[in-house]
């Protein structure tokens, strides 16, 4: 009973969307053929989900019912007066017949998986309305004996009878029903879905509780990775500092590097948040992602950049072309005469001392420090955060622009930055995009608790 593999079938009327259930439960983009005419899948397909390294459940994907009624009449016609037959005898009665080669082929496929697997799913689209076509798909695939569990999709959508579905379910005696958007899937979509099936496949209870909670598991891992990369992204960026000269051109040059190290390095965070749910860049049309069309085209070193997500833009940022490069960080420098310097690295109060110290000699020498303004900081965990939430509320089937929704976070927007980034803007060594990057156990330390601070509270939409 433990080795016993659990097989369920998608079944249900054309182009309800149950390709699209599979790529978002088996958390692959690629599965099938997604498209908005009807009978896009004309074969079965199927995807295993393992548990411990051990496959337990097999997922087989269906072509759509599209002739129901007339089959159903066909059905009733083939018992012969003198016998009764029970459901499942009738079906493989049918499928022994020409026309299941023939004219009903597509739901003789349909019918014959459905004899071979344990449980269907029948998939639903809230949007439409209940038809007698319906009723007659459920009876011809109620006949083969299996248990049905009705899963309501696109239960997002505005115009959705979800309720006219409930009713018609529990009239023809399926009671339980779950609703699972494939777009939009809620983040307790899945548990709520196996819990559904271990009630209708008893015998597989404990399996399908284990994988619901394995899944949970995972989702909860991804979550806390998700906001490990935001947090070595802030690390990176908060303790970087470039020297430049004095004079006007060399520092713009400076600032432009360091303008494009930071991009660079948020994009480098989109992509690997990306891979960490399954998505790639090419899944998202080019008006979604940091630095790429529309969505983003406001520079994340733009005034309007920060006002847009709502944080507070200093007068001198404000009114400059560009902003985010805070110049001289350690403008303390300039009144700090040698003696201070001496006092303070015998006191042992300055961590990094000798650093620092050089830093300041080479601003009385004519050299300025170049690091990221705290603006900036702000904008990049926001946007950041606001990206992590959609990805995990995103089905992989969904095919629209992600949407990104303004998060409501004031502790990030005007609150004071958590003393992580604090530390960092002391520890240029921290920075990866620096020259001499040391990933020290402390660094590592702080990039976990930053991590749990971002990842606390997930943002949500205003």
């Amino acid at each position: 009973m433990a080795d016993e593999l659990i097989k369920i079938a998608l079944v249900g009327h054309t182009n309800t969307g149950k390709t699209s259930l599979l790529r978002t439960l088996t958390r692959d983009t690629t599965f099938g053929d997604v498209a908005d005419s009807p009978g896009t899948t004309r074969h079965v397909e199927g995807a295993r989900l393992r548990l411990e390294g051990r496959p337990v459940l097999e997922w087989f994907d269906t072509p759509g019912m599209e002739d129901s009624i007339a089959l159903l009449e066909y059905l009733e016609r083939l018992a012969r007066p003198d016998e009764r037959l029970d459901g499942p005898s009738r079906i493989r009665r049918f499928l022994d017949t020409p026309e299941a080669h023939g004219r009903y082929e597509q739901e003789a496929r349909v019918l014959t998986k459905m004899l071979d697997c344990d449980a269907a799913l029948y998939v639903i689209d809230a949007r439409d309305p209940v038809l007698g076509k319906h009723r007659d798909e459920l009876a011809i695939l109620a006949a083969c004996g299996r248990p049905l569990l009705p899963v309501l999709n696109f239960v997002n959508a505005p115009a959705h009878r979800a309720d006219e579905w409930r009713a018609a379910m529990a009239r023809l005696g399926l009671h339980a029903v779950v609703e699972f958007d494939t777009v939009a899937p809620a983040l307790d979509g899945e548990q709520q879905l196996y819990a559904k099936l271990g009630v209708l496949l008893d015998r597989h209870a404990a399996t399908l509780n284990r994988l619901s909670e394995s899944l949970s598991a995972q989702r909860q891992a991804r979550h806390a990775a998700a906001y490990e990369l935001l947090a070595d992204l802030l690390i990176d960026v908060a303790a970087l500092h470039l020297s430049s000269p004095s004079n006007d051109d060399a520092l713009a040059a400076a600032s432009n590097q360091l303008r494009e190290k930071v991009r660079q390095r948020e994009q480098a965070c989109v992509t690997a948040l990306l891979a960490l749910y399954n998505f790639k860049p090419s899944d998202f049309t080019e008006d979604t992602l940091p630095l790429q069309g529309e969505r983003w085209s406001m520079d994340l070193f733009h005034p309007q950049a920060l006002m847009d997500m709502g944080v507070q833009v200093g007068m001198g940022a404000a009114a400059g072309a560009m902003a985010g490069a805070a110049v001289d960080l350690f403008s303390a420098g300039l009144t700090l005469g040698t003696g201070t310097l001496i006092g303070a690295a015998a006191g042992g109060l300055w961590q990094g001392v000798e650093k620092l110290g050089k830093r300041v000699a080479g601003k009385l020498r004519g050299w300025r420090e170049i690091s990221v303004d705290d603006a900036v900081l702000r904008l990049l965990a926001l946007r950041e955060r606001q990206l992590i939430d959609a990805l995990e509320r995103r089905g992989h089937a969904a095919r629209e622009p992600l949407k990104l929704a303004l998060p409501d976070d004031d502790a990030w927007r005007k609150g004071p930055l958590p003393d992580a980034l604090k530390e960092a803007r002391s520890r240029p060594e921290w920075s990866a995009l620096g020259k001499h990057h040391e990933d020290s156990d402390r660094r590592k330390h702080v990039v976990q608790e930053l991590a749990k601070t971002l990842a606390c509270e997930p943002p949500q939409a205003i």
